[in-house]
């Protein structure tokens, strides 16, 4: 059995998107100053480095993240390594893969991974996204969860319709994964986010499982 850690790790260096909370860690209780034991402190937006987005996020009765099926989150998966010469992720470029209608659970590599493999620190805005279309095939042909490999499922210009399309049809969305070390094909996904009571999103651990 492979075990591939496919999330980011939680830093102040871990890049955010424009206008949230960048993360900051403190270390609140000290042994170095004299306290029993270390505490750190953490703050940050909830949409940090590898994540879930629960429907609240752009539908304002949605389900929040607690309330999110783990039955979903958790389960056989297909991995897709798309060539970097892909700049979005239309209807067009998902006609051309191997996506069936058995695949309820899809994750996009693309050419974002390299940045997580360098260790890119600024945020990019010309990121590999799905786009509005995209998202309609994916919703057309019943994917239930899907996964990217940068901080956002949609385009950085226009992200607002491809996450209504997906969060309407009750699709589940990663973002932030990091897929530079993971090849093609199918794995078992573990994929937990903090169950934050009524929360539009939250940080997730996130693994694959390969027998």
């Amino acid at each position: 059995m492979t075990i591939y850690d496919i999330s980011l790790t939680i830093s102040p260096d871990l890049p955010t998107w424009p206008g949230d909370p960048r993360p900051e860690l403190e270390l609140y209780e000290s042994m170095e100053k004299g306290a029993l034991y270390n505490v750190t402190r953490l703050r940050a937006g909830v949409h940090l480095g590898t994540h879930v987005d629960a429907p609240r996020h752009f539908i304002r009765d949605g389900r929040t993240v607690e309330q999110l099926p783990l039955e979903v989150l958790t389960g056989p998966c297909y991995v897709i390594q798309l060539p970097d010469g892909v700049e979005a992720i239309t209807s067009e470029v998902l006609d051309r893969t191997e996506i069936t209608s058995e695949m309820k659970r899809v994750l996009f590599g693309t050419r974002n991974s390299h940045l997580w493999a360098r260790g890119e620190r600024e945020f990019q805005t010309d990121f590999v996204a799905v786009t509005e279309d995209g998202a309609e095939w994916l919703v057309e042909r019943g994917v239930q969860l899907v996964g990217l490999d940068y901080l956002s499922i949609a385009p950085y210009s226009e992200t607002i319709p491809t996450h209504i399309v997906l969060l309407k049809a009750g699709v589940v969305i990663v973002e932030g994964l990091n897929l530079s070390n993971v090849m093609r094909g199918f794995y078992d996904l573990y994929c937990l986010p903090l169950k934050i009571a009524g929360c539009d999103g939250a940080p997730a651990r996130a693994i694959l499982v390969q027998s």
